[in-house]
Order: structure tokens, then C-alpha cells, then sequence
């Protein structure tokens, strides 16, 4: 097992320059000796990886790391046995043989000390708890976004990704994306003027994911599912059907709505085109409407946040208001700039044919988001969302969250990152969780 601090095998490849690289924030390139006489990586200098969760989004994740050549995916893990099963099959395939090992539990499978890196693609709720415990394993992380349930449990995930000398890659893979880049070096190159407003417009609603709703009858959980460990933290609950995979996103025990499934993306882009990364606002305000009290699916089903930066910034956060368009727009004194997925405009329109001096800020540009954590893992770079980005990036979701729960302004002081003089609101920065788990 790789301890804090020394450097694996397969970490040592990256060579002095690459290294010089990566301090600077830069992943280095693997260099031609670490490749077989064949030009393919050599199976003893790449990344050896284990999957925590191959649920919906575990499942595109694994992927993704199967068709680079630089990862050698060791194992899964999950605690519904149909999923386990796909997943292993998937990688076999891959493989052309059967040694992928398939576990029931994390634990066993972050303990194996040839496995370099994990990738958890978990429900929000068991976020923190796998990832802390991959930490002190000394598994570097790509762990999904939002960071994690809650502020305090994603404060806990950096803690321990610092005092154990951890990589963390975020699965906020937009910044991975040309359009999302090029709008933002608009935006921090000044092309926009003195930003004063950002518009951050993102989903409404319950979407189905599973085509589950409504079945909130009680039953024993099929026998294929570890239903009382995928509660793990969370309150006891019977098992139904609209509970768990893919619709649990909107039971506030679980996750946070369209709000903060979608904020570690829109929100994290807004920052990242404002410089904000290490920082945070100083006010949040946020209204919301909720389901009928009792309901399964009780997170809000339209929402606004309202984020006062120092800088004089005014971000609002709405899903479900007709009136700020999905995804990320930067209003300036000079123009404006909006980018979503697949889309990019502003005004004035010339600006979209800017070409940036030497200069000027020029953003990493990501060799796809799944490689770049893995030329991290080697280089020991900092990945383009590493863990405390995420945190920062997740912070006016849960601050909004908290506004929209006693319905009143909350006052964030982002050094010390705490709740100023609201011991209510700041007691829902964290939850308690259900014994015998703990972080």
C-alpha cells in the first residue's frame, strides 16, 4: 500500500520536468519510457483502480476508465448484486478474462494494497464515509459531485484528503469540456468588464430517472439489494421502490434535489469563470417550494438562491423560473457570456472569436476528465476540481438549502467558514447519523 507522503512504482514514472508541472497545477504527461516496446503503456506502470458503486452514474464512470489505456480496473464493488455482477462482466469483457474480483463490501476492497486509486460513484449520502476511509488507506479519489450530503461531511472528505496526501478528482466534468473553458477565460480575461450578476439556471421538478414514482408502497427489498447498508447513515426507513436507485436524489435524507445535484456543474463553472475556487459568499438567501408534508420525494421542486459575493458579485441559483435560462451566464458592465452543455453565446458576439494573448489566462486544458485524475495519480499533480474546489463550489447549494428549511438569510463568513451568529441554521451544516456508522 502506498503510504502519505512516498511515492509507488507507478507513481516514480513521471519524470523531474513533468513533476515541476504539476506544482503548478498542471498534470505532467507520461512519459515515452513508461510505454511497452508496442507503444502501449506497460500493464506495471498504469493506474490500478477499484469502483466503489456501479449504479447508473458508476456505470458511465467505469467506462470511461476502461477505455484509457493508462488505467487497469482491479475490481468492483456494489450492494446490489445485479449491479456488481453487470459491472464485472463489463470489465471481464474488457479484460478478456475473468480476474476482475467483485466485492460486497468497500472495505474489503479499498484494503487490497495493489489497488492505487478508487473511483466511488455513490448516492450522496454515503459520500463521506468510503471516502474518508480511501484516504487513510492511501487511495488517491475520483469521487462524484455534489461533494458530499452535507457541508460537514464534505469537510471532513478534504480534511482527510489533505492530512493523508490524497489525489481528489471531482466528478464535475464540465471544466473537462472546450466550450465550458473557453467562456470562462472570457470571463476572467475581462472581456465581459467588472462582473456585478451571474445567472446559474438549473432543473425543476422530480424527474423519474427510474419510472418508479409513486410506488411508496412498503415491501421487503428484493434479495439482490443490502437494503439496511444502502441506508448505512441515513434514518431507517422501510424499503419501497421510489426510495433507492437513481430517484433517491429527492428524499432530503439521501440527497438534495435538482438544487445540489446539479450545483457541483453550473455553480462550480460560475466560480471557476470568476476566480471564486478558494473562496465563498457572504450572503445567501433562498426560498423554495416543498412537497406536501409526508411525501416520499420531499426536496424543493422549484427554488432560488440568492449568493452576495465581496467582490460586488450577485449570483442567483433557480431551477423552475422561466426567467434565467439553464446553465452558467456572467453579466459584466461590458457584456455577457453563457455557456450549457453543447451551447455558448454572448454579447457582444465578436467575443466568441477571441483569441487570448500569451498573456493572458490561459486554462488547462483537459485531456478528457477521467485521464486527467489519472496523470494526476502519477505526476501528483492537483487535479482541475480538486476536493476543497468542490466543497466551495457545493457551498451556496447548502447554504441555499438551509435558507430555503427556516426560511431566513443566512450569514457565511467563508475564512472560517461558519454560520455567523444562527446556532439553528449552522446545527444543519451537518447531520447525525445512524449507528453504527461514523466519519
Amino acid at each position: 500500500m502506498t503510504k502519505p507522503g512516498k511515492s509507488s512504482r507507478r507513481e516514480f514514472i513521471s519524470y523531474s520536468a513533468a513533476a515541476a508541472m504539476a506544482g503548478l497545477g498542471f498534470p505532467a504527461i507520461v512519459p515515452a519510457s513508461a510505454l511497452g516496446k508496442n507503444g502501449k503503456v506497460s500493464p506495471a506502470n498504469r493506474v490500478t483502480v477499484g469502483f466503489i458503486g456501479l449504479g447508473w452514474q458508476g456505470g458511465s464512470n467505469l467506462k470511461s476508465f476502461l477505455e484509457d489505456e493508462n488505467a487497469q480496473v482491479l475490481a468492483v464493488c456494489d450492494i446490489d448484486a445485479d449491479h456488481l455482477q453487470k459491472a464485472k462482466q463489463t470489465v471481464d469483457a474488457k479484460n478478456g478474462d475473468n480476474s476482475c474480483a467483485a466485492y460486497h463490501y468497500y472495505e474489503e476492497l479499498i484494503a487490497r494494497p495493489d489497488i492505487d486509486a478508487v473511483c466511488l460513484s455513490l448516492p450522496d449520502h454515503w459520500h463521506a464515509i468510503p471516502a474518508i476511509a480511501a484516504a487513510k488507506a492511501g487511495k488517491d479519489i475520483f469521487g462524484e459531485k455534489p461533494l458530499a450530503h452535507n457541508w460537514a461531511e464534505g469537510r471532513a472528505i478534504c480534511d482527510a484528503v489533505k492530512r493523508y496526501g490524497r489525489v481528489w478528482q471531482t466528478g464535475s466534468w464540465q471544466r473537462s469540456i472546450a466550450n465550458f473553458r473557453f467562456a470562462a477565460e472570457l470571463v476572467l480575461n475581462g472581456r465581459i468588464g467588472k462582473v456585478h450578476t451571474v445567472e446559474v439556471g438549473l432543473p425543476a421538478g422530480h424527474t423519474d430517472f427510474a419510472g418508479t414514482a409513486g410506488q411508496e408502497e412498503p415491501m421487503p427489498p428484493p434479495e439482490t439489494l443490502d437494503y439496511d447498508r444502502w441506508l448505512g447513515p441515513a434514518p431507517y426507513a422501510p424499503y419501497c421502490v421510489a426510495r433507492v436507485h437513481k430517484n433517491w436524489r429527492w428524499n432530503l435524507d439521501y440527497g438534495g434535489g435538482q438544487l445540489m445535484d446539479w450545483v457541483g456543474h453550473h455553480v462550480d463553472i460560475a466560480h471557476w469563470g470568476l476566480g471564486l475556487d478558494n473562496t465563498g459568499p457572504l450572503e445567501v438567501e433562498g426560498e423554495g417550494e416543498f412537497p406536501q408534508r409526508g411525501k416520499l420525494w420531499n426536496t424543493a421542486t422549484r427554488y432560488r438562491v440568492t449568493a452576495k459575493y465581496q467582490q460586488g458579485i450577485t449570483m442567483v441559483i433557480a431551477g423552475g423560473d422561466n426567467a434565467i435560462r439553464q446553465g452558467t451566464k456572467w453579466i459584466g458592465d461590458l457584456g455577457w457570456v453563457w455557456v450549457n452543455r453543447g451551447g455558448l453565446e454572448a454579447h457582444p458576439h465578436r467575443m466568441l472569436r477571441e483569441k487570448f494573448g500569451p498573456n493572458e489566462i490561459h486554462l488547462y486544458r483537459s485531456p478528457g476528465h477521467a485521464r486527467e485524475f489519472i496523470q494526476c495519480v502519477k505526476s501528483r499533480g492537483q487535479t482541475l476540481t480538486p476536493c476543497e474546489t468542490a466543497l466551495r463550489s457545493a457551498t451556496p447549494g447548502f447554504l441555499g438549502q438551509i435558507a430555503m428549511i427556516i426560511g431566513r438569510k443566512i450569514r457565511w463568513d467563508p475564512e472560517r467558514e461558519i454560520i455567523l451568529d444562527d446556532p439553528d441554521a449552522s446545527r444543519l451544516l451537518s447531520r447525525p447519523m445512524r449507528a453504527p456508522w461514523h466519519i
